[in-house]
């Protein structure tokens, strides 16, 4: 977006969400939120992209556009991520022998029944909404990209492959980094 910013790492695995420091930012004790200069807080990740977004090519610029954005936003929170991402949590950030570790079939089950509604629509479309990549994208592609971290296999879902390849092929594109050996060495005894 060219927009100036700082970034600052919260470890939420390591406490750092629970600081009263924090607290004051987030009274939910979650991460991502977003400062702007004046102090205003935002929470929540989609809403941010919305915020974000706005007025910008990312956001459809008629009602039914971004109405259907918001409908696979919505999708990615209550469908998508508390499977995928749950799953990735429970093999990379806990201890190969937590009792989360039970949880991880169903989570796969429903994330793999996720991951076929996604499969579906990119059997038809390039992109989640309109005829370019957006909000509804940039939502649902940062866990899909990683879901094997998680056990949950994209072998079966090509349409899906070929809309990751465009995503990173977007310009501008910024890969997420990976620099936690420890959980690298979790996820890889894991799945």
């Amino acid at each position: 977006l060219g927009r100036p910013y700082a970034w600052n790492e919260v470890r939420s695995d390591r406490g750092a969400t629970h600081t009263p420091e924090f607290l004051a930012i987030n009274p939910n004790a979650k991460v991502p939120a977003l400062v702007r200069e004046d102090g205003a807080v935002l929470t929540e990740s989609n809403a941010m992209l919305c915020w974000l977004a706005d007025g910008t090519p990312f956001m459809p610029s008629d009602a039914w556009g971004r109405a259907q954005a918001l409908s696979w936003m919505f999708f990615e929170q209550y469908s998508h991520e508390p499977f995928v991402a749950v799953a990735r949590f429970i093999c990379g950030w806990t201890p190969i022998d937590s009792p989360r570790r039970a949880e991880l079939p169903r989570l796969r089950e429903r994330a793999h029944g996720a991951l076929a509604v996604m499969e579906r629509h990119l059997q038809s479309h390039d992109w989640f909404t309109g005829a370019q990549y957006g909000i509804a994208d940039i939502a649902l592609f940062a866990y899909t990209a990683v879901a094997d971290d998680g056990g949950v296999s994209l072998a079966a879902y090509p349409a899906i492959n070929a809309w990751i390849e465009r995503v990173r092929a977007t310009p501008k594109f910024v890969a997420l980094p990976d620099n936690d050996n420890e959980v690298r060495a979790r996820i890889a005894a894991s799945v």
